[in-house]
């Protein structure tokens, strides 16, 4: 039997090796300098020491002071040749402390630097909880009309970051910027030559700052600390959460991601900001006779809803303002979600766990005894979840859920192909949908722009199918459309908020007939024809004519050449 090699194993002894070799060299070093060495991993650092030298400044030097007693400091150095930290030695006896100097491994460093993540003066009230005063967010939302505002604002706090230590500012202007602006996601990316800061806007990144290196570490060990997470575990993904006390009654969670990269660990900051979430469900931009349709379908006693479209596509979205919907004291509402993003009164949330076995299938399992009249699960992921949810509706229950698929004709081979009997997809499936997000051109500043003859194809192409489909349909005009201007109410992007694009397929006799002869996407959407509802292509189309969002826009969600049928 050949022996098996434990990867991980021998890692962990490279690394143990490597330390020892580090602490070692210290001590050889300690010994050229006439210094006493010093091993900070075996000390106990006090945090009062730390606030003697800002951050920033001990590690421009590479020392740190690790205890305090009285006047007489402690202080760890690994080289007592460098110019700063002659400075802030001379410093420190002007101010009449009694120094003792120790040699130490940079290893030994970075543990006292990790500590300062619990000096910083940002105010901590309880944990996993930033509170972020009433004046100060008062004063941000004045101050941040526009992202340039916030740049201004992270390159000047950065600048007294460097000289004076402290990193609770520059954090708080980071996370009130992203709601002054209403960013869904902030990202801080470590690169070869300084950090970049950039928000997520209306589904699209656009960059905020670039800040020195200097104050990477310390909002990286603060957001750490905060988030629930190990400040020594460097190169493995690490998930958090906190949230912001934002001086109304209202928290916003932050969702925490850390993944090691080239230059440092990325960080991702997802912002669950409760307003944000509130869009009625006549609010969404459904087309009217479509908005008629959902009402109708959701509000049956029984029956399977399925939502499907890519990450970021506005799914949660919609099943919220359905599950507001349909809400009423007569009704059990249990949904089962990975993770739940926003508490909703009156209906009972729960929350994937899998490491302690609590999946999508065994949640609907146990929800199911719960005697529940509606059921939200998060994702159909797999062939027993995609049977349960089916054989729920067919029992009496109303299921929403969401699936993989580029398209709503989609949704029937996914199932087929997840294993459900295609014979009783029929009965069970009610209504099938998918959506996009678009960018809402900015009513201040867009721009009337003619069609070119390309344009005029397209659009003269697409009207004929909606003809096709609906033969009373005129639209309004198709000789025009809009593209975006820039100006301070849009961040000089030219859109301002988002809204969905749609399509559906409801089941009915003809789209039955067709499922037990597991059908292609075609056959499906020929089949759906008769019902006059519009693809997301023209829905989008419409809208472009409409004003409400831009072709280019439009191109970047769907492929406009793309036809259905």
């Amino acid at each position: 039997m050949s022996p098996t090699f434990n990867e991980e194993k021998q890692e962990k002894r490279l690394e143990e090796l490597h330390l020892k070799e580090a602490e070692e060299l210290a001590q050889v070093l300690s010994q050229r300098y006439s210094l006493p060495y010093i091993d900070l991993s075996k000390t106990s650092i006090n945090t009062d020491a730390l606030k003697l030298i800002p951050e920033v400044v001990a590690r421009e030097a590479g020392v740190a002071t690790f205890k305090v007693i009285g006047k007489k400091v402690f202080i760890a150095v690994i080289s007592p040749n460098n110019d700063k930290l002659k400075s802030i030695l001379e410093d420190l006896k002007q101010k009449n402390y009694q120094l003792t100097v120790y040699l130490t491994s940079t290893n030994s460093l970075d543990r006292a630097y990790e500590r300062y993540a619990e000096v910083s003066d940002t105010k901590k009230t309880e944990a996993g909880m930033i509170d972020i005063s009433n004046d100060n967010i008062t004063a941000f939302l004045e101050e941040f009309k526009e992202l340039d505002d916030i740049t201004k604002a992270i390159g000047d706090e950065g600048v007294r970051v460097v000289r004076e230590g402290g990193i609770s500012t520059i954090l708080e202007i980071i996370l009130s910027g992203a709601l002054a602006i209403d960013a869904s996601d902030i990202h801080i990316e470590p690169e070869e030559e300084g950090i970049r800061l950039r928000y997520r806007i209306d589904g699209v990144l656009q960059d905020a700052a670039s800040f020195n290196p200097l104050i990477y570490r310390p909002i990286l060990s603060r957001i750490k600390l905060v988030s629930g997470l190990k400040l020594n575990v460097k190169q493995s993904a690490q998930d958090g959460r906190f949230s912001i006390g934002a001086g109304d009654e209202t928290n916003i969670e932050i969702r925490t991601s850390i993944i090691p990269g080239a230059y440092g660990e990325s960080i991702v900051m997802r912002v669950l900001n409760p307003k944000n979430i509130q869009t009625t469900f006549n609010h969404l931009g459904i087309p009217d006779d479509l908005l008629e349709i959902f009402k109708r379908e959701i509000h049956k006693p029984n029956g399977l809803v399925l939502l499907t479209g890519p990450t970021g596509s506005g799914k949660t979205t919609t099943l919220y303002s359905f599950l507001r919907e349909v809400n009423d004291p007569e009704s059990k509402i249990i949904t089962i979600e990975d993770p739940i993003e926003y508490h909703l009164k009156g209906i009972n949330q729960t929350q994937v766990n899998r490491d302690k076995g609590y999946t999508f299938l065994s949640g609907l399992r146990s929800a199911l005894r719960q005697d529940p009249d509606i059921i939200m699960v998060g994702e159909i992921r797999d062939s027993e979840t995609a049977k349960i949810a089916i054989n729920s509706a067919l029992t009496g229950h109303l299921v929403f859920s969401t699936l993989h698929t580029n398209n709503a004709a989609g949704t029937i081979p996914r199932l087929i192909d997840l294993g459900v009997n295609s014979k009783i997809i029929s009965s069970a499936l009610t209504l099938s949908i998918a959506q996009r997000l678009v960018r809402r051109l900015c009513p201040t500043c867009k721009i009337e722009i003619p069609l070119s003859d390309s344009e005029e194809k397209l659009i003269n192409e697409v009207v004929a199918g909606i003809k096709k489909k609906k033969p009373d349909f005129t639209p309004a005009q198709t000789t025009k459309m809009w593209s975006p201007g820039k100006c301070r109410e849009c961040n000089n992007t030219g859109y301002k908020g988002r809204q969905g694009i749609y399509e559906a397929i409801v089941m009915d006799e003809a789209i039955a007939e067709v499922c037990a002869q597991n059908p292609n996407e075609r056959d499906i959407w020929l089949a759906a024809l008769p019902q006059s509802i519009l693809d997301m292509r023209e829905d989008g189309i419409m809208k472009v004519l409409a004003g409400l969002t831009s072709l280019r826009e439009l191109s970047r969600v769907i492929d406009l050449y793309e036809k259905t049928v």
